[in-house]
């Protein structure tokens, strides 16, 4: 029940999220570390793979793929948490990033990346 819980919450969190790149896409855009090319496209990628790998995780045949590519993309946005804790305070829409939330999102990651894992094994 605890995993199923969890699975429930992480489609939710990632179709939302991913969502939420196409409702305030200059949000994300801003965060987009300067030295990576075009971050409206980078913008629009991520939130259709995290919409993505939201659905996939739904269904039990997809789900490791689904897994993976979520780690994957959690490592990948890797670069815009260390910008941050560079660039802190940031805001992130009404909300000010300092540089001790900065830091924090650094094993925040870490978590997301195993909650991902944890929701693909077999319960």
């Amino acid at each position: 029940m605890i995993k199923k819980t969890g699975l429930v919450i992480l489609v939710l969190f990632y179709l939302l999220a991913g969502m939420n790149h196409f409702r305030m896409p200059g949000t994300y855009v801003r965060i987009i570390p300067s030295y990576l090319p075009n971050p409206a496209l980078l913008n629009i990628l991520s939130g259709i793979c995290e919409i993505v790998f939201a659905v996939l995780y739904i269904f039990p045949a997809t789900r490791q793929l689904a897994a993976w590519g979520i780690m994957a993309m959690l490592i990948a946005f890797l670069p815009v948490h260390i910008d941050m804790i560079l660039h802190a305070p940031v805001m992130l829409g009404n909300f000010k990033v300092t540089p001790l939330i900065a830091w924090l999102r650094i094993p925040l990651q870490a978590l997301f990346i195993l909650w991902a894992w944890w929701c693909s094994t077999p319960d």
